[in-house]
């Protein structure tokens, strides 16, 4: 399986003689096997042209079950700050002879091929540079043990491809000593490989392909990280103090993150953990624990996956009914069922949105960058305490298991937000008070924590019926009035949650609309469609459900809107037609794409495009 979306092309002629430099603007792929240690090879390539100041970014598609499965991992770098996947491969590492054949196939002319000498790729075609390289020969003088060259060998490819392109050897060298930080044997052995390569392209290869990088300064005070570890970082700093989970790809690293995290950061003086963090023997339980210490005032929170989140169904309308704080994230994959765990989707938008049966409405909340794993991991505690709710983070495994360039985090300043929490001192003055009643007409009611000092603070967690006060009730004036509440509640958090953020472009008929990892293709897009087509279009990406006035205003006031995202249902758009009067829903035209593989701003142009008459 190639991952480069582009069909056999016809041979174009051969090489011309001279070419001109395509400077920081290429994406490699590396196509290996799964458990061939290519990762840290891949790492070092990434790291690399990052410390060179280019824009880059990463993106692996590994398979999800053994070792020996294809997997590829793709390295953009961009001048213009793209980082979104790009549709084309320009320079192909072809280390698998499973797919190498199909791989090489599927490039556009002009490309380059890095292969293994035995391989003979450079007989399939006539229009593609091919780079031979005896890969065993190389890696047999560098390395004696001969268990441990399946490994080092990878780091040839390394070396080859940094004389080809011009990569610093000074910033290879750095980022495979950080690679094999605290294993000096091993930095020197694999640094030996990077050199083996390096000088064998250099005395033997000659360069052909128009593709460099060349040191630039756009990366100055930013860093690589993926998003499972910042929502991690973003937990931590909101307070986190219980944290339940079960492994599912692809969100159990952001549990394990926060695990080395809190147990580096949150060890109390007297060398005693002041967390607590419980591997339940499901996603019922985990999700049940996050309530139950929510309940008893912690903050508290899981991570999932979209079969995660469908077995949390009970407890999370438990959760919206009782009104019980707490945080899930859902780092989404493919589904239905088991779907491909190893692919990205958004396909938990709507099932989220009214998880549970019943009328439920959830807050969710929607990050589209490393950053924002982290600021709105935070803001959903708040979020989730002010409006006494599970809030639901949903990000993708593009988002959460992928390497992204950011801007450093800001140390948070602003305090926690604990929401209508009354103390023994504000019962006192009170005299009392009822816990499900909209007394400041908002539809939050206010609660007591477990243990507060004052015989009025008891009162009775039901998943039932109930009136104002907590008491059994199967009134149907009691029910009715708690869930239109209930309502109420949700209706202000509109006035809370994160607001979208727009691009106007002065485009009076022409909008689009989009909402997570889709933001990055779409940023793209824009200029694509501006450039190419004399096309402009208004843009407004979604940060949150409910939606805030700033959506709906949007769509008002534009004659098309599309809805770009990735699944086949047109989730979000199904959650607006649901919000929308009739002859604004007619507005809304979808763009989807629901493939497994991140979203390209390609795709997304060809489909605007062509809607649009260009």
């Amino acid at each position: 399986m190639a991952t480069s979306d582009v069909g056999v092309q016809e041979a174009a002629s051969p090489h011309p003689t001279e070419q001109k430099q395509i400077v920081n603007d290429l994406s490699i792929q590396v196509a290996t096997v799964n458990g061939s240690g290519s990762q840290s090879a891949n790492s070092v390539l990434l790291r690399t042209i990052f410390q060179m100041g280019v824009p880059v970014s990463g993106k692996n598609l590994f398979p999800s079950n053994i070792a020996g499965l294809p997997t590829w991992y793709t390295i953009r770098a961009n001048k213009s700050g793209y980082i979104a996947r790009k549709k084309e491969i320009d320079f192909l590492i072809a280390m698998n002879p499973e797919t190498a054949r199909e791989d090489v196939l599927s490039l556009a002319p002009g490309a380059a091929v890095l292969f293994d000498d035995p391989l003979q790729l450079n007989k399939l075609r006539d229009d593609l540079t091919f780079y031979a390289v005896p890969y065993d020969k190389l890696v047999a003088a560098v390395c004696p043990e001969a268990k441990l060259r399946k490994l080092v060998k990878n780091m040839i490819y390394v070396g080859v491809a940094a004389q080809l392109l011009g990569l610093d050897m000074q910033e290879v060298e750095k980022a495979v000593r950080k690679q094999f930080k605290k294993k000096q044997k091993a930095a020197d052995l694999n640094l030996n490989a990077v050199k083996a390569g390096f000088d064998y392209a250099a005395t033997t290869l000659t360069k052909l392909d128009p593709y460099y990088i060349q040191p630039s300064n756009q990366t100055q005070g930013k860093i690589i990280i993926d998003g499972n570890a910042a929502a991690a970082l973003g937990c931590m700093f909101a307070g986190v103090s219980v944290v339940t989970w079960y492994p599912i790809t692809p969100s159990s690293s952001l549990v394990e993150q926060l695990i080395d995290y809190m147990k580096r950061f949150r060890i109390g003086p007297d060398g005693k953990a002041t967390f607590a963090i419980v591997q339940a023997e499901d996603e019922l339980a985990a999700v049940g624990m996050v309530l139950g210490a929510g309940w008893a005032g912690a903050r508290a929170m899981t991570s999932t996956s979209g079969p995660g989140i469908s077995l949390m169904s009970e407890f999370a309308g438990f959760g919206y009914y009782t009104e019980i704080p707490g945080v899930i994230f859902d780092v989404q994959r493919v589904g239905p069922s088991t779907g491909l765990p190893t692919r990205t989707a958004q396909g938990d938008v709507l099932a989220t949105a009214v998880l549970s049966h019943g009328d439920t409405k959830h807050i969710l909340l929607f990050p589209s960058s490393v950053e924002e794993c982290f600021t709105l991991a935070m803001e959903a505690f708040d979020l989730a305490e002010l409006f006494q709710t599970p809030v639901f983070v949903l990000t993708d495994l593009d988002l959460g298991m992928n390497n992204w360039m950011s801007d450093a985090f800001h140390y948070p300043e602003k305090p926690l937000q604990r929401g209508k929490v009354l103390t023994k001192e504000d019962l006192e003055k009170l005299g009392g008070f009822a816990r499900y009643k909209d007394v400041d007409g908002d539809g939050i009611p206010y609660r007591t924590l477990p243990g507060t000092d004052h015989p009025t603070a008891a009162y009775f967690t039901r998943g039932s019926g109930h009136n104002e006060k907590a008491q059994y009730s199967e009134r149907p004036d009691d029910y009715q009035n708690n869930l239109d509440r209930l309502n109420r509640k949700f209706e202000t958090a509109r006035n809370f949650v994160p607001k979208p953020v727009k691009v106007i472009e002065g485009a009076s008929e022409v909008g689009i609309i989009a909402y997570g990892t889709t933001h990055w293709a779409i940023e793209e897009s824009l200029d694509q469609m501006r450039n190419e087509f004399k096309l402009k279009a208004d843009y407004l990406r979604v940060r949150a459900y409910p939606f805030t006035r700033e959506v709906i205003e949007f769509i008002e006031k534009h004659k098309r809107i599309y809805i770009v995202e990735q699944n086949r249902d047109a989730q979000l758009a199904s959650l607006l037609k649901m919000e929308l009067p009739a002859e604004q829903a007619a507005k809304l035209r979808s763009v989807l794409h629901y493939n497994g593989l991140p979203i390209d701003a390609r795709s997304v142009t060809v489909a605007i495009s062509s809607k649009e008459g260009k």
